[in-house]
């Protein structure tokens, strides 16, 4: 099992750099637009749901096969159900000319909140 794990690894560093990269899609994407004044979904914060939901499935996989490491189940069902919750809110949002100040802030903060969960929760 230990070779398993050896070889998974190489595999686990890309999704865990690809997920900061999705994380820095979403949250730099949401700050630029804030900038503008004009308060929408851009591409960048679309993708960025995009990449964060995939990449922290992959994470979550059983690929390492257990271990002392794994984090806790409730964890990443409460990550999954966040990262969902920003993916359908700048999905259904991503047409329109301008979001409500509320949905657009609330988006900015349920990212914020993932990335606290992932660093906070042990």
């Amino acid at each position: 099992m230990d070779r398993y794990l050896a070889r998974m690894e190489p595999l686990r560093l890309i999704l865990l750099f690809l997920h900061l990269i999705g994380f820095a899609m979403l949250l730099g994407g949401s700050i630029a637009q804030f900038l503008t004044g004009r308060l929408r979904i851009n591409p960048a914060m679309l993708w960025g749901a995009i990449v964060q939901v995939v990449t922290g499935l992959g994470l979550a996989a059983p690929l390492r096969g257990g271990g002392d490491h794994e984090p806790p189940t409730a964890k990443l069902a409460v990550k999954l159900v966040i990262a969902l919750m920003i993916f359908v809110m700048a999905f259904f949002s991503r047409k329109r000319d301008e979001v409500n100040r509320g949905h657009f802030l609330a988006l900015g903060g349920l990212t914020l909140v993932n990335a606290g969960v992932a660093v906070f929760w042990r």
